[in-house]
C-alpha cells in the first residue's frame, strides 16, 4: 500500500473509541479500524523506514503489531473501564535489543496532537544504571549536554528530570550533574493534526525532525551498546 497520509477518518475513529471504549465495539468495527488506522500505519512504517535507512541503514521498520506498531488494547490489569487506546503509537528503532529500550524514532498521534520524538522515553532499571555510569565520563556528559542545548535552541523539547535526589556514587558538583537526574533521554516536538498530517508530506516533515535529532539518537544508541536490557523486558 502506497502511503498517502493519515486519513481524517482515522482521527474520527479514535474519537468514536472515546465514546464506545469496549472490545465488543472494536470487534464490530474491525474492518473500519483496519482500513483507517492499521493500513495507513503500515504504509507509513514502510515509507519512513526507507527514508531512515539514509541515516541508519539497519533501522528496524517492521509494520507488524508489537514491532513498529503498538497494540490497540491497553493492559487489562489496569484499564478495565477503558481497554482500548485512543492514541496510536509508531516506533522504528536501531539495534537488536527490545524496541522500548533501544534508541528509536517515535511518533504517536490522537485527534488533538502529533508527538514526534527520538531517543528512549523511559529507562528500565538496567539501562538507567548503565546511563548513570556512562555519563560519569566527562566527555560523554559534555557531549550530551551540548547536543541537548543545540536541540533546545532549535525549538525542540527535552523531558523534565524524573528524580530530585542525586544518585549514590554520582557527584552533584560534576559539570552538568543535572543529567544524573534524568529517567529517560529523548527530544521531542508536537504538532496539531493538519493538512500535512493527512498527506504524504508528513513523511518529509517527520524525517526533518529525525534528521535534526540524529546526534541525540546516535548518542543514545551508543549508550545502549554498553547495556544488556534483556532482564528488564519482563519487569
Amino acid at each position: 500500500m502506497h502511503f498517502t497520509g493519515f486519513p481524517k477518518e482515522g482521527l474520527q475513529f479514535l474519537d468514536k473509541i472515546i465514546i464506545n471504549n469496549s472490545k465488543e465495539w472494536l470487534d464490530a468495527n474491525r474492518s473500519e479500524y483496519e482500513r483507517v488506522i492499521v493500513e495507513p500505519n503500515k504504509a507509513y512504517v514502510e515509507e519512513m523506514g526507507e527514508h531512515l535507512q539514509i541515516l541508519v541503514p539497519t533501522i528496524n521498520a517492521i509494520p507488524n503489531t508489537n514491532k513498529s506498531l503498538f497494540r490497540i488494547y491497553r493492559d487489562a490489569r489496569f484499564h478495565l473501564s477503558d481497554p482500548i487506546k485512543t492514541r496510536i503509537g509508531i516506533i522504528l528503532w536501531q539495534g537488536s535489543g527490545h524496541r522500548m529500550q533501544s534508541s528509536s524514532f517515535y511518533m504517536h498521534y490522537d485527534p488533538q496532537e502529533i508527538f514526534v520524538a527520538t531517543g528512549i522515553r523511559n529507562f528500565k532499571p538496567t539501562l538507567l544504571a548503565t546511563y548513570r555510569e556512562y555519563i560519569q565520563n566527562k566527555e560523554r556528559r559534555t557531549e550530551l549536554h551540548t547536543i541537548l542545548e543545540k536541540l533546545k535552541e532549535r525549538g525542540y523539547k527535552i523531558p523534565e528530570a524524573k528524580y530530585k535526589r542525586m544518585p549514590r556514587d554520582c557527584n552533584k558538583d560534576d559539570t552538568y550533574s543535572y543529567l544524573y537526574l534524568m529517567g529517560a533521554m529523548y527530544a521531542y516536538t508536537t504538532f496539531i493534526p493538519d493538512d500535512t498530517f493527512h498527506s504524504e508530506a508528513i513523511i518529509e516533515r517527520n524525517f526533518k525532525v529525525y534528521e535534526d535529532m540524529f546526534d541525540l539518537q546516535q548518542w543514545v544508541y551508543e549508550l545502549t551498546l554498553h547495556c544488556d536490557t534483556e532482564a528488564d523486558v519482563y519487569r
